[in-house]
């Protein structure tokens, strides 16, 4: 388990499958991914065999409750690059009642500490389609800068929609400023 304040990470397993189905059918879920066409149990057990075998590293991200803890999400590391130390971040709060409650601001933070502590990455970066405000406050929140803008590249709801190009530095620190040794 990888743990954060209030959340933590653990490895995906094949009983998560059914959750990712119905969150990747909600559209309201899906408008805001890279996922267009609804998802079969057929489809991600596919995904998940795939994921096995690939340097991609996804986790379930589960909140305490209680005694318990419970799936709400995932969080996971895309195209690792050994070479020049970087990654690309994807998350997806799942459950809508959890949304909105620092569950994915915590679990970002977390992956990207373990994503420089433990692996030595030194860069993440990801893409927002500009409609989501709530995730760009919270990677703004988690640290990462904005990067660029890739106008009109996404097609949602009948509109084209700009993407914004968001990254985080090892040497950045929490608030998004320039990092420790002034190359941020």
């Amino acid at each position: 388990m990888i743990l954060g304040s209030g959340i933590r990470l653990r490895a995906i397993e094949r009983t998560d499958l059914p959750a990712f189905v119905r969150w990747f059918n909600d559209p309201d879920t899906r408008r805001c991914l890279e996922i267009v066409y609804p998802m079969s149990m057929t489809d991600e057990e596919r995904w998940f065999e795939r994921q096995l075998v690939s340097d991609d590293k996804v986790f379930a991200i589960e909140v305490r409750e209680g005694e318990a803890w419970r799936h709400v999400g995932n969080v996971g590391l895309h195209r690792i690059d050994w070479r020049d130390r970087k990654a690309v971040i994807g998350i997806v709060i799942g459950e809508a009642g959890d949304r909105g409650r620092g569950h994915g601001s915590d679990a970002v933070r977390t992956l990207a500490r373990f994503a420089f502590e433990e692996l030595n990455l030194h860069r993440l970066e990801l893409e927002v389609y500009e409609f989501n405000q709530r995730a760009i406050r919270c990677y703004e929140r988690c640290g990462f800068s904005h990067e660029g803008t890739r106008r009109q590249a996404v097609f949602r709801g009948g509109t084209y929609h700009d993407v914004v190009l968001m990254g985080l530095l090892a040497t950045d620190d929490a608030s998004g400023s320039p990092g420790r040794d002034g190359d941020g």
